[in-house]
């Protein structure tokens, strides 16, 4: 179970480097796309330098009832 733990934080680091040298974190836009990508890009972790380029390129949020 450590070591899964281990290999888990590890996964989601490489993933937090790739989104930083894709330079996601650069600007002041928020908007659901890019939040949406900077997740997928982590959780994807060493798969980025595997050739996976997750975005994510619009988000359809559900509108409250009226």
């Amino acid at each position: 179970m450590r070591l899964l733990s281990l290999l888990l934080v590890l996964w989601l680091i490489v993933g937090v480097i790739a989104a930083g040298q894709r330079d996601y974190y650069s600007g002041s836009v928020t908007n659901c796309a890019k939040a949406s990508t900077i997740a997928v890009t982590v959780m994807a972790g060493p798969l980025n330098y595997a050739g996976v380029n997750p975005k994510i390129h619009g988000c359809r949020v559900p509108q409250p009832s009226k």
